[in-house]
């Protein structure tokens, strides 16, 4: 290992994580206002529909450039950081990477569903914004698990 580090991307694997994190705050913070999308429209409440766009965008899922594009990976790098004699902490990590994975595919999902919510059958804005809520829920989840990881590596 060079500097100090115990693989050659472990520095751009921590700074994509705590990235990520901050993205994934920022994106629950003004939730609203970035899965809405007013189309030539002064007035909010005229001409505007939830979009899930943003959501797979900020979970990595859009870009190989996002910091947290193939996030499981970079996360299975840095679990080799985690002494093993630390069991809870080595415990808790994995835990975290495995509810980061799950909450961040099910998100994923669930803005990529909200996306149909108006074309299928029975649907509606209701559903749109039903699967866009359940994404957020999803979310959150996955952010806690990064809170985690960030936590344990004292990033």
């Amino acid at each position: 290992p060079t500097d100090g580090l115990a693989y050659p991307q472990e520095a751009a694997d921590k700074e994509n994580i705590k990235k990520g994190y901050k993205r994934l705050e920022y994106l629950l913070a003004n939730w609203e206002k970035e899965t809405t999308v007013c189309k030539n429209n002064d007035n909010p409440y005229i001409g505007c529909d939830r979009s899930p766009e943003k959501v797979m965008d900020y979970l990595g899922y859009k870009s190989m450039e996002d910091p947290l594009f193939r996030a499981d990976k970079t996360l299975r790098r840095l679990q080799a950081l985690v002494p093993e004699s630390n069991e809870q902490d080595s415990s808790d990590f994995s835990d975290a990477l495995d509810v980061f994975v799950e909450k961040a595919e099910e998100g994923n999902g669930y803005a990529y569903i909200s996306s149909w919510g108006e074309a299928n059958p029975g649907g509606g804005k209701d559903r749109v914004a039903l699967f866009i809520e359940r994404s957020k829920a999803d979310v959150t989840e996955a952010k806690n698990a990064l809170a985690t990881v960030i936590r344990i590596l004292n990033l």
